[in-house]
């Protein structure tokens, strides 16, 4: 699918450039920096593709609303 794709090559360009800019640097814990960069704003866009329908953004996001809800409040989104 294209659209996973070009997010992919976002995050591979992001990652890349993250290196780059360390200089040599020590990385911070990469897995949990990005899984916190990206489910913070994919919560977001959802949130308001489902115009705040949280069992609907639940239903495209594939969790359980319980998780959604959650989430929406560990990220102060609701």
């Amino acid at each position: 699918m294209k659209q996973e794709n070009d997010i992919a090559a976002c995050i591979y360009g992001a990652l890349n450039t993250y290196f780059d800019d360390l200089d040599g640097e020590m990385p911070a814990p990469i897995y949990d920096m990005v899984l916190r960069s990206v489910e913070r704003p994919m919560l977001e866009v959802v949130l308001e593709r489902a115009r705040g329908n949280q069992t609907l953004a639940s239903q495209m996001l594939g969790i359980n609303r319980n998780t959604l809800r959650k989430k929406l409040v560990d990220y102060k989104l609701v």
